[in-house]
């Protein structure tokens, strides 16, 4: 059975970092590029942010008693066979985990423009994955 509260209180982390993201969404590429501060905050929303989604993903496979994922990128495709999500979104929640593993290994080759367009366009994958949980939390499992 899934531990609700700890699912419950990582969304909440994670819906708060979507608003977070949301708010900054329409900054120009002058100021993201010329503001190092606010770079790095972008980075650290977006990287505990994924964080939150691959450990709320990894607990809800765990308490399914679902195949153990090896990697952050398997962890969607664990939760894509068994319901949770399309194939389709398991591909995008895949370039997530890529991008996580580049925010923590290879954070010093993170172009602001590569940044810049994370936050205008894939944002609202943060939200789908706060919403499908919501709704699993809220209605059972798949």
């Amino acid at each position: 059975m899934v531990d609700q509260a700890v699912v419950e209180r990582k969304l909440m982390l994670l819906a708060e970092y979507v608003q977070d993201l949301k708010e900054i969404q329409q900054i120009t590429f002058e100021e993201f590029t010329s503001d190092k501060r606010l770079r790095r905050y972008v980075e650290r929303t977006l990287h505990v942010a994924l964080e939150a989604c691959f450990d709320i993903g990894s607990h809800w496979i765990s308490d399914q008693g679902w195949r153990e994922p090896s990697t952050y990128r398997e962890i969607v495709i664990v939760l894509a066979e068994n319901g949770i999500f399309t194939m389709e979104q398991a591909g995008t929640y895949q370039k997530m985990a890529q991008f996580r593993n580049l925010l923590v290994h290879d954070y010093a080759k993170i172009e602001p423009e590569i940044l810049l367009n994370i936050l205008r366009r894939n944002v609202v994958d943060l939200e789908i994955f706060v919403q499908r949980f919501e709704q699993l939390l809220h209605n059972g499992a798949n």
